[in-house]
């Protein structure tokens, strides 16, 4: 299906334990949710236990959602699980130019397959 750019392909970083708010503030938002990828930081927050140097652990969640949807979801991660509070978060959007494997309601918003 071509879409242009009506749609968006949000990622969000934050650290790990967030994942559940994140989702609670997508679906607040009228997104349908994510898929969950965990990562590890390569930043400059590491900690030391015991001499052994750990990576701070995080989770990306990958969201589409329509442009209007997308730019809510924004807004909220920013003010709620944003790089100032203890999550750390960040959140990018990028244009989607072609999907497959979503069914689309007339009114063009993703429908649950």
């Amino acid at each position: 299906m071509e879409t242009g750019s009506e749609f968006k392909a949000l990622h969000i970083v934050a650290n790990t334990g967030y994942t559940d708010e994140i989702m609670d503030i997508i679906r607040a938002a009228g997104g349908k949710g994510g898929t969950i990828v965990h990562a590890r930081g390569e930043g400059s927050h590491h900690r030391s236990i015991m001499g052994i140097t750990v990576d701070l652990e995080q989770e990306i969640i990958i969201s589409i959602a329509d442009k209007d949807t997308a730019e809510k979801i924004m807004d909220d991660i920013k003010e709620k699980i944003g790089w100032k509070t203890d999550a750390r978060g960040i959140c990018y959007m990028m244009p989607i130019d072609r999907i497959i494997g979503l069914h689309l309601n007339q009114d063009d918003s993703i429908k649950d397959v």
